[in-house]
C-alpha cells in the first residue's frame, strides 16, 4: 500500500471509520454506537437530547491511532449526516448542546421562526429549502439554541457545520463548504449564490465562516498535539468534508454524470437525488417536501426525502413482537409476489407515515395501520393497547410495510422529475430489502432500476474527496479507481397496484397533524 486515506462517517445511528487503499479499496472499518445526552435548557423546561460531542472524539481519537499504527494514513476527510450545528466557543470547544434535529418545538416556535425568517414559500424558491418539522432545518436550531439556551449561545464565537466542526478538532481551523451549507438550511441563496438574508435576520451572519469551499479542498492539517497523539504526521491532510447524502453521490456522479440519473440512497433516511443543469422550482413545487441540494461540483441536485430506514425499523418491531405475542416467528419473510398479489388486490391493508412529524412526502399524514377501515395508532399499538389483526402475519405485514416504503419513494421520484429513461441507483440499507427493490422497480415503468457493488458509497464518496485532496485530482481524474457494476431490478407482475398506490394516498390525506395526539 502506497497511503491509506481515513474516512469519519457520521451517521445519525452509526459512527465509522472506514479505511481505503490508494485506489480507493476499502481495507479495514470501525463500527460504533452512540447513546445521546440530555440537555437541560436554561428556561428549565424538559431536557431535550443532544449528541455527545465528546465520548464520540474519544472513540474518533483511539480508533485512528489504531489504525494509524497499521495504515500510512496520509490524508482524513469527515462525512456527516445533516441538520446539525455546533456553537464553538473562545476556547475552541462546544458552548452549547448540539441538539438532535428530531427534536419537536412545537407549532408556535416554527411560527416564530417563519416572522423572523420570512415566508416559508418565498424562502423557499430563494434558498431551496422546503419548511420542515423538528429542527431539520439546521437554522432552526440556531433559533433553539438562542431561545432555549441564552447564555451558552452568548459564548459563541463561530458556528460549524457537523463536518467542519470534526475538521476543526482535527487542524484548528474553521471553514465551510456548499453541500453542508446548501442541505435544506435556509441559510444559502441558490440564485444569488451567497448566504441569505436568513442569516442576517436571525443575527447569526457574524457566526458563520466567511466564504465556501469545495468538499475536495484542504481544510487544514493535523494539530501537532492530535498528531503526536494518533502516531501521524502532522503533514497529514484533511479534506474540507462533506454531507453524507452528497458523498454518497459523488461515485455516481464520477460514473454517470453525462446520463439522466436518480440516487435512492436509503438509510434512517432516505434521500434520493437527481441532479440537475439548472436550479428553479415549477410554480406547482412550492410549498411541496422537494428542494435543492448542491453537488460536490455546485450543480443543483432536486432532491426528496422520508425517513424510511426509522419507518421500517419501528414499524418492523412492533410486527415482530404482535407476531411473537400470536405465536409466530420474528423473522423477515422471504420475497413473496402471491403475499403482495393478494393485499394488492384487496386494498384492505395499509401502513401510513409518517413517524416524524411533517417531515416526508406526506407531512400532514398521521403514523397508523389501517385495516378494513379502521385506523390503529402507531402510539397505541406500541402501547399494546391494540393492533391490526394483519400484524400477526409477518409475511402479510412486512408486505404492508414494504408497500408503504415503496409508495413513498414513487411520489417522491416524481416530485424530483423522473422520466422515462431516467436511470434510477437504489444505494444503502435497502439495497438488501428485494422486496422493496423489485417495488420500487414495478412502480417505475420505462426506468432502470439497478443495484451497485458499492458496499458503503456515502464513505467510498469522501475517500475520494480526501484523495483529491492530496493528489489534486478532481472527478474526472477518480472515476478511473471507481468500478461500478450494476445488478439490474426486475419489476414484478401486480395487477391493481395503481389502484392500491391511489388508495394509499387518499388515506395519508385523510387525517392532519395539527390539533391531533398521534
Amino acid at each position: 500500500m502506497e497511503y491509506a486515506l481515513a474516512v469519519f462517517d457520521v451517521g445519525m445511528t452509526n459512527k465509522k471509520i472506514v479505511i481505503y487503499d490508494e485506489r480507493l479499496v476499502q481495507v479495514d472499518a470501525v463500527y460504533r454506537v452512540f447513546a445521546t445526552l440530555p440537555a437541560k435548557p436554561e428556561d428549565d423546561g424538559d431536557p431535550v437530547e443532544a449528541h455527545d460531542l465528546a465520548a464520540i472524539e474519544a472513540w474518533l481519537l483511539e480508533s485512528l491511532a489504531v489504525f494509524a499504527s497499521r495504515y500510512p494514513i496520509r490524508a482524513i476527510a469527515v462525512t456527516t449526516h445533516g441538520a446539525t450545528l455546533v456553537c464553538v466557543g473562545d476556547d475552541g470547544m462546544p458552548c452549547a448542546p448540539s441538539i438532535l434535529y428530531t427534536h419537536e418545538p412545537g407549532e408556535e416556535f416554527h411560527e416564530r421562526f417563519y416572522r423572523l425568517a420570512g415566508d416559508p414559500v418565498e424562502l423557499q424558491a430563494e434558498t431551496g429549502t422546503p419548511a420542515f418539522k423538528a429542527l431539520i432545518n439546521p437554522s432552526k436550531g440556531l433559533l433553539f439554541l438562542r431561545e432555549r439556551f441564552p447564555a451558552a449561545f452568548a459564548r459563541t464565537s463561530i458556528v460549524l457545520n457537523y463536518p467542519q466542526y470534526w475538521g476543526w478538532r482535527l487542524t484548528g481551523v474553521a471553514g465551510a463548504e456548499a453541500t453542508y451549507v446548501g442541505c435544506h438550511s435556509y441559510l444559502w441563496d441558490f440564485r444569488a449564490k451567497r448566504l441569505s438574508a436568513v442569516a442576517r435576520r436571525l443575527g447569526v451572519e457574524a457566526l458563520l465562516p466567511a466564504g465556501l469551499r469545495e468538499s475536495w479542498d484542504l481544510l487544514g492539517h493535523l494539530k501537532p498535539e492530535i498528531a503526536q497523539r494518533l502516531g501521524l504526521d502532522p503533514g497529514v491532510a484533511v479534506a474540507m468534508g462533506i454531507h453524507d447524502s452528497n458523498a454518497s453521490l459523488l461515485p455516481y456522479l464520477a460514473k454517470r454524470g453525462d446520463r439522466d440519473f436518480i440516487l435512492d440512497s436509503t438509510g434512517t433516511w432516505c434521500v434520493l437525488m437527481h441532479p440537475q443543469r439548472e436550479y428553479g422550482f415549477r410554480s406547482d413545487e412550492l410549498g411541496k417536501v422537494v428542494f435543492f441540494n448542491l453537488a460536490a461540483t455546485g450543480a443543483p441536485v432536486k432532491t426528496a426525502i422520508f425517513t424510511g430506514g426509522l419507518e421500517f425499523e419501528a414499524w418492523a418491531g412492533l410486527i415482530g413482537a404482535t407476531a411473537a405475542a400470536a405465536g409466530e416467528g420474528r423473522g423477515i419473510p422471504a420475497f413473496d409476489p402471491a403475499v403482495y398479489r393478494l393485499v394488492v388486490s384487496e386494498r384492505r391493508l395499509f401502513i401510513l407515515p409518517e413517524l416524524v412529524r411533517g417531515s416526508g412526502q406526506f407531512p400532514g399524514s398521521l403514523p397508523r395501520a389501517v385495516e378494513e377501515g379502521r385506523d390503529f395508532g402507531f402510539e397505541e399499538i406500541r402501547a399494546g393497547n391494540r393492533a391490526p389483526a394483519f400484524m400477526r402475519d409477518p409475511a402479510t405485514a412486512f408486505a404492508v410495510l414494504n408497500l408503504s416504503l415503496a409508495i413513498q419513494t414513487e411520489t417522491a421520484l416524481s416530485r424530483i422529475g423522473r422520466v422515462p429513461g431516467t436511470e434510477i441507483f437504489i444505494e444503502g440499507g435497502f439495497r438488501k430489502n428485494p422486496d422493496y427493490d423489485a417495488l420500487v422497480a414495478t412502480l417505475s415503468p420505462g426506468c432502470p432500476v439497478g443495484l451497485t457493488g458499492f458496499s458503503e458509497a456515502t464513505s467510498l464518496g469522501a475517500a475520494m474527496t480526501a484523495k483529491a485532496v492530496l493528489t489534486g485530482m478532481r472527478l474526472e481524474g477518480l472515476a478511473a479507481d471507481i468500478e461500478m457494476e450494476i445488478s439490474a431490478v426486475a419489476p414484478v407482475d401486480l395487477p391493481g397496484l395503481a389502484a392500491y398506490r391511489d388508495e394509499f394516498l387518499r388515506l395519508a390525506a385523510e387525517h392532519a397533524w395539527k390539533g391531533r395526539n398521534p
